[in-house]
């Protein structure tokens, strides 16, 4: 990504943030966004790969999808009168293999009711998942492997 678009992307975020869209606070957004380029520069390192915008918005609506039907069973889980649960933890082997990737995936799924990110092995080829119902943790690492790490390699690789 070009730098006046990360420093752009940086000051917009700053906006939403303070909630003060003013011209002294945009400049000042411009001139954090850049100054936090000029900081990182050095260790970034270009690897050739482009961001597609159509791709990363199809992640998000699946996400938001993701996320209500989880809530929902989430919710059902827990009204019942008795709670019949059968909570684990599982082995995801990880497709996914760059530091960003496997952090977006875990946080995606630790964002998901009823699922959290435990760990992630020294190697990084697995990360352990733990579910409130893990009664079918092959059919929850084929969801994970259709759903959010397929949409992570479309709109990152």
């Amino acid at each position: 990504m070009r730098p006046t678009v990360t420093i752009a992307l940086f000051a917009l975020v700053w906006l939403a943030v303070s909630g003060s869209f003013t011209v002294p606070n945009l400049l000042l957004g411009i001139a954090a966004g850049a100054l936090s380029l000029a900081l990182i520069r050095g260790h970034i390192q270009p690897d050739g790969r482009r961001l597609r915008p159509l791709k990363i918005l199809s992640l998000l609506a699946l996400f938001i999808k993701e996320l209500a039907l989880s809530a929902w069973k989430v919710a059902v889980l827990v009204a019942r009168p008795k709670m019949v649960l059968k909570p684990g933890i599982f082995a995801f082997p990880l497709t996914v293999d760059r530091d960003f990737e496997i952090t977006l995936l875990a946080n995606l799924i630790t964002l998901t009711p009823g699922t959290l990110s435990v760990d992630v092995s020294a190697d990084r080829k697995v990360l352990y998942v733990h579910a409130i119902d893990c009664s079918d943790p092959a059919g929850a690492r084929r969801d994970i492997a259709n759903g959010f790490e397929r949409k992570i390699l479309e709109a990152f690789r």
